[in-house]
């Protein structure tokens, strides 16, 4: 699921009722930092939420700190000025706060010694803020094999894809910048050239892939192939019992583009009555409106399968409610984060979602640092919370305050 997730906030929900103010997918301005340094007096969020759920937030952090230990890391750093070695002994210190730290004010007051505090650029370039959204593994039915039932794949990585180097001058929004590896240049021609690759309408038009060994599993229903390709990941039950698992492989390199929000647009369903579920009721009845509309959205995801839970572009397992996904040929990989949002369509129109998580995944969908992810988790409650996420709220990062990495985290 290197997830994009993309993206890929589970975007039936990615309209929020007309017309929004803050351009959230505006590009930041050539040479403008993503991350911003909290100046003095700028008070930081609450972090007493990390003393009280550490048990929670181990699990994730373990992975980030194990991904640091691979070599294969530091090719993503320097990042925003964060170099390899004070974004790893972040974590290191981070962990060691979470567990020797007997209450919650000493746990805020060993961050405050220790960390200096960032929040993201956001949408304007200015720390003026960002849309949360959210994604999920989905449970879906389908079958290895082809039949009448079952006869729509997810594909597997065609080997006519060419992903950029990191180093390689790329061109993102119309500008030039450095590739941090993975990005997609498009597809290989026979003559050895390079042309962008086929859009989710070409694909699906020509079946391109047909017979070429590139089927991974067939699903029953052409709207679970297109939520397998927003969230980027989906557990499979088959007839026979068997449970399938597929993640994140790559993508067509074309743009996203949300499949509620042209549905709005085109006055087929209400803002007010937008849900995962009315998009199945309203696609049962119109069929061929709705594959008119899937084919709209130009991304197309591929899959592997995978042995263990869906993961990240980190290549560590994905956390429901502790793992996030941000651009990252913005934002430096692996590191500590506090969303801060309030999330009106969970449980209550109050419930706050404030807590620390870790930026582990890349949002396919996101080029931009007013936008990022929420993973949720697996299964039906997590697809039906991921669904209706869109909220406003402020993103942080902690780094080690610089010279402190050699005194306060061994390596």
């Amino acid at each position: 699921m290197k997830l994009l997730a993309a993206t890929l906030a589970f975007v039936f929900a990615a309209v929020m009722g007309s017309c929004v103010t803050p351009d959230y997918g505006r590009p930041l301005p050539p040479g403008a930092p993503a991350l911003l340094k909290l100046k003095p007096g700028e008070k930081p969020p609450d972090f007493a939420e990390g003393f009280h759920n550490r048990a929670e937030i181990l699990p994730a952090l373990d992975r980030s700190i194990e991904w640091f230990k691979r070599p294969s890391s530091a090719q993503f750093f320097p990042q925003e000025g964060i170099t390899f070695e004070r974004a790893r002994d972040t974590l290191l210190r981070f962990r060691e706060l979470l567990v020797e730290s007997r209450s919650a004010e000493e746990f805020k007051r060993g961050l405050a010694f220790d960390f200096d505090v960032y929040k993201s650029a956001g949408w304007n370039a200015k720390g003026g803020g960002l849309l949360y959204t959210a994604y999920c593994t989905p449970i879906l039915e389908g079958s290895r094999k082809k039949d009448d039932t079952y006869r729509y794949p997810l594909y597997a990585l065609p080997p006519d894809l060419v992903k950029a180097k990191r180093g390689d001058l790329i061109t993102l929004d119309g500008a030039q910048v450095t590739a941090n590896g993975g990005e997609v240049l498009g597809r290989r021609t026979a003559s050895g050239g390079v042309e962008t690759y086929p859009s989710r309408r070409e694909i699906e038009a020509s079946a391109m892939f047909e017979g070429k060994g590139l089927e991974l599993v067939y699903l029953r229903d052409p709207l679970d192939a297109f939520i397998a390709h927003v969230n980027g990941s989906a557990f499979i039950e088959t007839p026979t019992g068997e449970s399938l698992k597929f993640g994140y492989s790559g993508k067509n390199g074309r743009e996203y583009s949300s499949l509620g929000k042209a549905l709005i647009a085109g006055k087929e369903l209400k803002s007010k009555d937008m849900s995962l579920q009315k998009i199945r009721d309203w696609g049962r009845n119109n069929p061929s409106k709705l594959a008119d509309y899937m084919a709209r959205n130009e991304s197309y995801v591929f899959f592997v399968e995978l042995d263990g839970n869906p993961r990240g572009s980190l290549n560590v397992e994905v956390e429901g409610g502790r793992t996030l996904a941000t651009d990252k040929v913005l934002f430096p990989r692996g590191g500590v984060v506090f969303v801060d949002t309030k999330l009106k369509n969970f449980s209550s129109p109050d419930l706050w979602f404030r807590r620390f998580m870790l930026d582990q995944d890349t949002g396919g969908a996101i080029r931009t640092a007013g936008r990022a992810d929420i993973y949720l988790g697996i299964g039906p409650e997590a697809e039906q919370r991921a669904g209706r996420v869109m909220n406003e709220g402020q993103l942080y990062y902690i780094f080690l305050k610089e010279g402190e990495g050699a005194l306060r985290a061994a390596p």
